[in-house]
């Protein structure tokens, strides 16, 4: 698992793990450990915001700053991989089609438009949270990477035959995400000590919206890209912090 956890690493983050040999198992555990990763990208991201807040930096200044910390902390991949997604899956035609749009690499209007709600939605949730609720930021960052383990259930295949869709689709037992939801759910109910439930809801909602996407990116794809797992990344975390404003 060392090995798995610094590829992880390697994987998520701009540290640098060192070269790894890369196949399928170690590839596997790797997205069984990425929400490890989630907590140490969180963490940090928490205690950014709230010390900004602490300024009396606008709320939303404060949350745009930590996202931006965020997407530097992460060479920006899962953002990329929205974007892509959004723009293949609102693409007219045969899954081939939108495969090939995806892998161009352009922004089109649909992934701008799911760049600006995303990064929108996420600042301005994580700069209303930096107070009393800063736990839900990580909570809502080790969620999106929790999403990774249910993009790449068995039966889920790769919508391609090269690329790190085709090498991690299908590698996780559904216990592991399982797992993890329920790590997640025990989390939540720390979210707010007056309000216990808010957490949960937001998991809850969270995993329903996961399954909702990576159903619609199946029967639209063929199955998981490695873009596609940047969008369930970045869906979770937005679903998460946005619903753990609300009281």
């Amino acid at each position: 698992m060392g090995a798995a956890f610094r590829l992880a690493l390697s994987w998520l983050t701009v540290i640098p793990a060192g070269r790894h040999d890369v196949d399928r198992t170690v590839a596997g555990r790797a997205i069984a450990v990425a929400p490890v990763i989630g907590l140490l990208l969180g963490l940090p991201a928490a205690a950014v915001v709230s010390l900004l807040a602490r300024t009396d930096m606008p709320g939303l200044l404060a949350g745009l700053l930590t996202v931006g910390l965020l997407a530097l902390l992460t060479r920006g991949m899962h953002l990329d991989g929205l974007a892509d997604t959004a723009d293949g899956l609102g693409c007219y035609g045969p899954p081939d089609k939108a495969l090939a749009v995806m892998r161009d690499g352009g922004v089109g209007p649909f992934g701008v438009v799911s760049l600006v709600i995303a990064l929108g939605a996420q600042a301005a949730a994580f700069g209303a949270l930096a107070g009393h609720r800063w736990w839900a930021i990580v909570l809502a960052v080790v969620a999106g990477r929790v999403a990774f383990t249910a993009c790449c259930l068995r039966g889920i295949p790769a919508a391609r035959p090269d690329g790190l869709g085709a090498l991690v689709a299908g590698t996780q037992h559904v216990s592991v995400p399982v797992v993890w939801v329920a790590g997640l759910l025990v989390a939540g109910v720390f979210v707010d000590r007056e309000h216990f439930w808010l957490g949960l809801v937001a998991v809850v909602v969270a995993v329903l919206g996961t399954v909702v996407f990576v159903a619609h990116v199946r029967r639209r794809l063929g199955g998981i890209t490695g873009d596609v797992l940047g969008a369930a990344c970045e869906v979770a975390t937005t679903i998460v912090a946005a619903t753990c404003t609300m009281s």
